[in-house]
């Protein structure tokens, strides 16, 4: 170990192994990483063993336990869309969802292509069943396959039916549930808590048949719900073109969906295209910055703390340029202080 540096010190080389490999695999290093720490080289040759670790099947780890608990996908297994409303769906439906997405992640990371490429990928992984569900041209062959989204409004990690069916009702979509699944998980935003005794959604019943939004709207004239939902249903009411169990539709109940909204800071959009196309433009940096923290996260095994602000905001700067791909930015939470260093007992 080297001197002490604002109050750390370097970890030594078998540590750093036994992080990588509990980084990237969830598991005890191999003979290679172990040998590499034992002649003290592993530090030196960090990058080469990094992107031999991503393209290693054990990489698998990262995909399940990282991207299943960033994007939620464990919680696939407990979701149950009312059958009555939804009877096309079960359980290996919702399986493929996640796999779908799985593979978006695996894709992104062994081809080392632009994170940002989450939200706005014009293609995808299907399988026959799946490609039906979204009313899409099916892939060749028996299992999931790379198909083309060029003809189809889908786009990036937010239409996977994954998504979509996680931050749903069983009966119904929610804007709400949806606004706050891209503010809290893609961009790194904390809406605040929902006040107490809020009075519930007016049921459809129970107001003749109001559209969803316009019961959204009743809802938010109480001013102790105003705020919060000024915040969360605009970016959840530009996904109402995807039903609960994730299909394309245009109409609800017979009437044209509204898709239209306005963000807190200004900004207007017609629908989920528009507003990708301005998250992507203008908020790359907001949704590599929430992902750099939940990486370092779970790199680490601890909360992100005022301490590594400035790490966090290395990394994001290192990360902008459009060349920079997931591995880079693997690579410089790996390289980073407080992956590389301890706090002095």
């Amino acid at each position: 170990m080297d001197e002490v540096q604002n109050g750390t010190l370097l970890i030594d080389e078998l540590t750093l192994a036994s992080r990588l490999s509990y980084f990237l695999w969830s598991s005890t290093p191999d003979e290679e990483l172990l040998t590499l720490a034992e002649r003290g080289q592993l530090r030196s040759r960090q990058a080469e063993q990094v992107k031999r670790m991503i393209h290693d099947s054990k990489s698998v780890a990262l995909t399940e336990n990282f991207a299943g608990q960033w994007l939620q996908l464990r919680d696939m297994e407990q979701v149950a869309p009312d059958p009555q409303a939804f009877p096309g769906f079960d359980a290996p439906l919702a399986a493929d969802m996640r796999r779908e997405s799985e593979l978006l992640f695996e894709h992104i990371l062994r081809e080392n292509r632009p994170v940002v490429e989450f939200l706005s990928a014009d293609y995808t992984f299907l399988n026959a069943r799946l490609a039906e569900h979204y009313g899409v041209s099916a892939p060749l062959g028996e299992g999931f396959s790379r198909v083309s989204l060029a003809d189809s409004p889908r786009r990036g990690i937010v239409t996977h039916g994954s998504v979509l069916t996680l931050t749903s009702h069983p009966t119904r979509t929610s804007p709400v549930k949806r606004g706050k699944w891209l503010l809290e998980q893609l961009l790194g935003t904390q809406p605040p808590p929902a006040p107490r005794d809020v009075p519930p959604l007016p049921d459809a019943q129970e107001n003749e048949g109001l559209s969803l939004r316009a019961r959204l709207e009743q809802h938010r004239a109480n001013a102790a719900c105003a705020s919060c939902h000024a915040l969360l249903d605009p970016m959840g009411f530009a996904l109402e073109n995807y039903d609960a169990v994730g299909r394309w539709r245009t109409t609800e109940a017979g009437r044209q969906l509204d898709t239209t909204g306005q963000l807190i800071s200004g900004e207007r959009f017609q629908d989920w295209s528009e507003l990708r196309q301005f998250l992507v433009r203008q908020k790359s940096d907001h949704f590599i910055k929430s992902l750099t923290e939940q990486l370092l996260t779970y790199s680490l095994g601890r909360e992100v703390t005022y301490h590594d602000k400035l790490t966090v905001r290395e990394i994001v700067n290192r990360n902008k340029s459009p060349d920079q791909g997931f591995q880079d930015l693997i690579l410089a939470i790996c390289e980073s202080v407080p992956f590389q260093r301890m706090r002095q007992p």
